[in-house]
């Protein structure tokens, strides 16, 4: 049964995708509303609880303008950006808590035999999430939109070979924490990752993109030494099994487009504009469309 913060996320991401395509007409929040079935007044009120920032306001961090404006200064850092979006200097978030451990050889090539994984299922602002943990960190992380057995199915082909139990732990608690708690105070995350040394890098290099900052392909690929291997790169990206906390959803493509996301494009867009409103420096929740 749907519980109602998922219903509530329904709506929400159903917003999100109407904005996205209508934002040119600046569509009005009776219009808007009524899209979602809401009234006015409980559209703007759960729309404001749940990103922090009006409606208005959170339409600006979801336009091809500007994901465009950010990455206009092709010499600009990715501090700069992150300070465009109104990112604070303490922002550069998950190079400070996140620690990726690679598995090692043995492990990745048995498929994670005499590995025990714990598996829980939980509710973050996007939507239901499967977490998977080893003894040594989160092992994976992803949206579970179908059934619970199919994302579960999803989660054992990746370590086919593991001994699975179903039980909630201290770093599966950690990193859920990152959705609902005092980010100045956040316990240290880490992460146990089966993959390849060059997606082990790409994915380390991921973290240091700063919370509300937005990176190219390309510019990816130029951090790793690497400026002719975007597709390789793009392909890294892709396979990342940790949703959010390896934030992949901050790369898009060089036209300033936001581009596809394993798990959906407006899932994308939200988590896009509620990391960028979460740091904005005006956060008046009182403004309306």
């Amino acid at each position: 049964m749907e519980t109602q913060n998922e219903t509530d996320y329904k709506r929400i991401a159903d917003a999100i995708e109407f904005l996205k395509l209508n934002f040119k007409s600046q569509p009005a929040l009776d219009e808007v509303a009524a899209h979602v079935n809401l009234s006015p007044f409980h559209f703007q009120r759960m729309f404001t609880d749940w990103a922090g920032v009006s409606p208005k306001q959170f339409i600006s961090y979801l336009t091809l303008e500007h994901a465009k404006s950010i990455l206009a200064n092709k010499q600009a850092s990715l501090f700069d950006t992150a300070l465009e979006t109104g990112l604070s200097s303490s922002g550069r978030l998950h190079d400070l808590f996140v620690k990726i451990e690679g598995m090692t050889p043995g492990e990745y090539r048995n498929g994670g035999e005499q590995l025990t994984i714990n598996h829980s299922f939980a509710q973050s602002p996007f939507g239901r999430l499967l977490v998977a943990s080893t003894p040594k960190g989160v092992c994976y992380m992803a949206f579970a939109d179908e059934d619970d057995q199919l994302a579960i199915t999803l989660l054992k082909k990746r370590y086919p070979n593991a001994n699975y139990l179903p039980s909630t732990d201290g770093h599966q608690q950690n990193a859920m924490l990152l959705f609902k708690h005092n980010w100045s105070s956040l316990p240290a995350i880490k992460l146990h990752l089966k993959g390849t040394p060059f997606q082990l890098k790409v994915w380390q290099t991921l973290l240091t993109v700063p919370v509300g900052g937005l990176i190219t392909y390309g510019r990816l690929a130029a951090q790793l030494h690497s400026p002719t291997a975007s597709r390789a790169v793009g392909t890294a990206v892709g396979d990342n099994p940790i949703a959010f906390l390896i934030p992949c959803h901050r790369v898009i493509r060089s036209t300033g487009e936001i581009g596809q996301y394993h798990w959906g494009a407006t899932r994308k867009n939200a988590m896009i504009g509620w990391e960028a409103s979460r740091f904005s420096i005006s956060n008046s929740s009182d403004e309306i469309i």
